[in-house]
């Protein structure tokens, strides 16, 4: 667990790297490569719900907004709540970072819903895919949530609401299965734990195990995203409220299913004006030898993304 420390922190923070124009809350950046240029999918609140835009950048640092790819639409059940995060990626630390393909296609797992406001209960996981991830166009989605909360399959700390997923293709198909997604879920005490479920096509999920795969007991574990560094499985995450301030962390895994949690420094935490309150919701790369985390600052700034590296950078936007 320390050499993997080691090997991911990021203590020098760049600062701020997407920030609304107008103001409006931005959240949960993905980061992939596509067509040699990197691409992040994030979030944007504007008070009525959350959309998913489109940013891409030639060094990881200078990003230009593309445009949305999922937007409001009106009469369905995602129609105020549609936040995408990246699927399929090439989970080698230090790899291409591209979006791999099922049944030709490229996929992003949401968060939806159809009420106004900030995560607005209920929230359950859709679909969404495109033949090109790189166009600022909208995505196409599956008809309804591939996962809902409550129902009779689920386990009780995903009874109320289901929040950010991370899907990944394992074609050793450790659990039997080539597709397996982590989330977190939210109980009716309002904490959060991070769950998994399975699938053979992408469509059709199935929960698996009867209990979070990572649970701290209160407070909120969420958004993870899997990576493979060697021969074992990392999850970052971030962690609020169950112990100070909120922060991201990390839990290593030999199976994908039993998970390590690491206890020692955070790699994440709020220490500057513009992350003064949270510094979460991780979303971390690996690029010519630097580290790259990505991930929502709240402070003097807004909600906006900022970026921390395991090496300084020569120049720093803020």
């Amino acid at each position: 667990m320390r050499d993997i420390y080691e090997e991911v922190k990021t203590p020098h923070k760049h600062g701020i790297v997407i920030k609304h124009p107008d103001g409006h809350s931005v959240d949960c950046p993905s980061v992939f490569r596509h067509n040699d240029r990197w691409h992040m999918l994030y979030i944007v609140f504007d008070q009525k719900g959350y959309e998913t835009w489109l940013a891409s950048s030639d060094d990881l640092l200078h990003w230009e907004t593309r445009g949305r790819v999922l937007a409001f639409r009106e009469g369905t059940w995602d129609q105020y709540q549609a936040a995408g995060f990246a699927a399929l990626q090439d989970t080698r630390w230090g790899g291409s970072y591209a979006l791999t393909t099922h049944d030709g296609k490229y996929w992003m797992s949401y968060v939806g819903g159809a009420l106004e406001g900030y995560e607005t209960d209920p929230l359950s996981i859709g679909l969404a895919w495109t033949l090109d991830p790189s166009a600022a166009a909208p995505w196409e989605r599956l008809p309804e949530p591939v996962l809902k909360p409550g129902g009779t399959d689920a386990r009780d700390f995903e009874t109320v609401t289901l929040y950010k997923s991370n899907i990944i293709h394992d074609p050793d198909k450790r659990l039997r299965h080539p597709y397996v997604m982590y989330y977190n879920g939210k109980d009716a005490t309002s904490t959060e734990r991070i769950g998994m479920a399975i699938s053979d096509n992408m469509t059709t999920w199935k929960r698996h195990g009867k209990d979070p795969v990572i649970d701290h007991h209160s407070g909120i574990t969420g958004d993870p995203q899997v990576v493979r560094i060697g021969d074992v499985w990392v999850m970052f995450y971030f962690g609020a409220f169950w112990q100070p301030m909120a922060f991201d962390n990390f839990a290593c895994s030999h199976d994908l299913e039993h998970w390590t949690d690491w206890t020692g420094p955070h790699l994440i935490e709020p220490s500057e004006p513009w992350d003064e309150q949270y510094a979460h919701k991780p979303w971390v790369i690996k690029h010519n030898g630097i580290v790259y985390h990505f991930y929502c600052a709240v402070g003097n700034e807004g909600r906006v993304i900022a970026l921390a590296t395991s090496t300084p950078l020569a120049a720093d936007p803020k």
